[in-house]
């Protein structure tokens, strides 16, 4: 905060202080001159308006406001740049919470470091402690129940960008990722673009509509510009987080038009790194439970008798 900023601050607020203390003082009591039942004049519905000074227990009650407000500017930030006798801050406050809790929380943590996350599958206090951490963290991008939205993946499922394994889901949540799809508009054309998508429909294993005969004519173009990254077989790359386009999974929608706008336009999907926010000890114990959910559905779906897509 500037000097000349923290100046104009104190200004206002000791205005205000100093306005709010004269008004007290100067309608204190009635004027002297005043008659015992002066009214103001102001009569409605046969109910006059008299012009008495306010209750002394009222004024009291605002002195006693006003001298409350000025311990406290006094005591804690308000002016401006002051910082208050007592020092405190939003944060100094957060760094003590963090610290008290890492006081109490990190031994365990550390002791939950030290395992497998395969093996973590069967602690449940510290797929408990993950869970904590991935709401408090990442619900505003996959939700609370990590089933993900348009644009942010499901974790849930089985279907990885670039791999389900523990140490790349570990490398997700501390680096981050970055999708590049690039736009094919210019290159393709309103007729590439229409071919393009037919086919890229014809290789789902989910019955969607689609023109065999526009498919056919997509999917030379297929081969030159999108197998590079979704492999010719349009089953993707773990290595370059190209999806697997085979499936019934969609990030941002598998419709015709939602297809098309992502081949014509290209999509551009980031993933924070969290390493910065989050401790080693507490990626691993996300990392551990949000492994653990595709690892749910795969056994749901195994005692099912239901094959996985």
């Amino acid at each position: 905060m500037s000097s000349l900023l923290s100046w104009y601050i104190i200004f206002i607020v000791a205005i205000n202080i100093i306005g709010c203390v004269a008004l007290l003082y100067f309608t204190r009591k009635k004027k002297a001159i005043a008659a015992e039942n002066e009214t103001t004049g102001h009569v409605y519905d046969g109910i006059e308006e008299y012009d008495k000074p306010m209750p002394r227990w009222w004024l009291i009650m605002f002195y006693i406001t006003i001298v409350f407000g000025v311990i406290y500017l006094v005591l804690y930030p308000g002016l401006g740049a002051y910082q208050g006798v007592l020092g405190w801050s939003q944060e100094g406050q957060y760094e003590e919470q963090v610290a008290d809790a890492d006081a109490r929380y990190l031994p365990l943590f550390r002791e939950f470091a030290a395992v497998p996350i395969e093996e973590l599958l069967d602690e449940p206090r510290a797929l408990k402690m993950g869970q904590t951490i991935f709401v408090n963290t990442c619900f505003g991008c996959h939700g609370s129940d990590a089933r993900g939205a348009p644009g942010y993946p499901n974790l849930t499922d089985d279907a990885w960008l670039y791999g389900g394994h523990p140490e790349a889901i570990k490398t997700s949540i501390a680096k981050g990722r970055m999708g590049v799809m690039t736009g094919w508009k210019d290159a393709l054309g309103d007729d590439g673009l229409r071919d393009v998508t037919n086919y890229v429909l014809s290789l789902n294993e989910v019955e969607r509509r689609f023109d065999r005969d526009l498919a056919s004519q997509g999917e030379s173009q297929y081969q030159q510009i999108c197998a590079a990254c979704h492999g010719p077989d349009g089953k993707g790359n773990q290595a370059l987080g190209a999806p697997d386009l085979t499936d019934a999974i969609w990030l941002y929608g598998g419709s015709y038009n939602l297809i098309r706008d992502t081949i014509a336009y290209g999509r551009q999907g980031v993933m924070p790194a969290h390493d910065e926010i989050l401790s080693p000890e507490k990626i691993h114990l996300v990392a551990a439970y949000v492994y653990s959910l595709s690892h749910e559905q795969a056994d749901a779906s195994a005692e099912s008798g239901e094959e996985e897509p």
